[in-house]
């Protein structure tokens, strides 16, 4: 069975966003780094799951198709675990999606697709 792993969504400020979903819930910063564009990402959760809190940089240009990652409230992927990445990989390719950005990385196995509504959806196996 499938479950969901992680949201990623824009903010204006990520360390305060974090501080507001620790103090709300009770979460932990599980990472924080440099992310895409130049911007800054913190993760925040628990041990299975968490949101992905990022801001890019100030004034910096960005192509229209990455758009998500400079609005406020964008939507930039959600993150889904599964038990047999190539299944699912199957799946997706044969609901006419295209699998794209495969990566082996430690610890894992991942590759992305968008769906019909635009939505980009990672696919994640640590087995």
């Amino acid at each position: 069975m499938a479950r969901l792993e992680h949201v990623n969504v824009t903010v204006a400020n990520p360390e305060q966003t974090a501080e507001m979903l620790i103090d709300l819930f009770g979460w932990r910063i599980r990472w924080s780094g440099g992310a895409i564009h130049g911007g800054r990402t913190l993760h925040v959760g628990g041990d299975d799951d968490y949101v992905a809190v990022y801001s890019g940089p100030d004034g910096s240009p960005v192509d229209p198709a990455d758009s998500s990652y400079v609005t406020r409230g964008g939507l930039n992927h959600i993150g889904v675990v599964v038990d047999d990445l190539d299944a699912v990989e199957a799946k997706v390719r044969g609901r006419g999606y295209a699998p794209h950005s495969h990566a082996d990385y430690e610890p894992g196995r991942r590759f992305y697709f968008h769906e019909e509504n635009g939505v980009e959806i990672e696919v994640i196996s640590y087995a």
